[in-house]
């Protein structure tokens, strides 16, 4: 027994004895409550860092079901995608029809002494233009003469051949939708023309008179209207007589 007591002193070399075991430690010294202390877990500590914010983010729904809370209400005028309708351009602006320009063009046709406003000529509006055509061929099909793919058809090859005459007379160049838009607005005589068809027959002096008189005008107009948007001076002559010819054709439509 000695011997083993020797062995344990030999191989723990410490201060320590068994006789300090035998005095006791006060835990309730200088008035502190005992309390346990455990090891330090950096786990347990994250976890419940991570649960005390999910349980802050979490806010209870107020809302109804399939009635989600509307945070934005947007205005009367103002449309979801951030624009309001006041700054929108109206409807006929945005398709190219303006009544106001409209109306001048036609007073220029019908005014043939009237100076025509180049700014307003140069304008590709095909509304009035296509409304004439119209109104062309419902005057001839009153008349009984059902010619409107003759009205079509000739009116695009007009237009053609007149755009490239007039690109190789004009400095400037002039595009084949104002071209189209001149001939259509000067179309409006023809009108005139077809309508006296409807009433009396055409066939005769009274009418070649009358045709004669029409396609002047008709031709009038026209160059009017290149010689001002394309600063032609002095060559409204060499411009009437294509537009003569190719109104000289639809006279023929109307008398015959």
């Amino acid at each position: 027994m000695s011997n083993f007591d020797n062995f344990n002193t030999d191989f723990y070399q410490t201060s320590y004895s068994i006789d300090d075991q035998s005095q006791g430690y006060n835990y309730n010294a200088g008035g502190a409550q005992y309390s346990k202390q455990y090891p330090y877990d950096p786990y347990s500590q994250q976890g419940g860092f991570i649960l005390q914010e999910m349980n802050q983010q979490q806010q209870p729904y107020t809302g109804q079901i399939y009635q989600p809370t509307q945070t934005y209400t947007p205005t009367a005028t103002e449309s979801v995608y951030g624009s309001t309708f006041d700054d929108e351009p109206p409807l006929l602006e945005e398709l190219g029809i303006n009544f106001d320009h409209i109306w001048q063009k036609t007073l220029t046709v019908l005014h043939p002494l009237k100076v025509a406003d180049g700014s307003i000529m140069n304008e590709t509006d095909l509304a009035g233009p296509m409304v004439f055509c119209l109104a062309f061929g419902a005057t001839l099909l009153l008349a009984g003469k059902i010619q409107f793919g003759y009205v079509y058809g000739i009116s695009a090859m007009g237009c053609l051949g007149m755009y490239c005459l007039l690109n190789l007379m004009s400095m400037t160049g002039v595009s084949f939708g104002c071209v189209s838009s001149v001939l259509g607005y000067c179309l409006l005589p023809m009108i005139i023309l077809s309508t006296f068809a409807v009433i009396f027959s055409l066939q005769g002096i009274l009418g070649i008179v009358l045709a004669a008189l029409i396609i002047g005008w008709c031709s009038f107009s026209a160059s009017k209207i290149f010689i001002s948007a394309l600063a032609m001076d002095g060559q409204q002559l060499l411009v009437a007589y294509p537009c003569a010819l190719l109104y000289g054709v639809f006279a023929l439509i109307s008398v015959f």
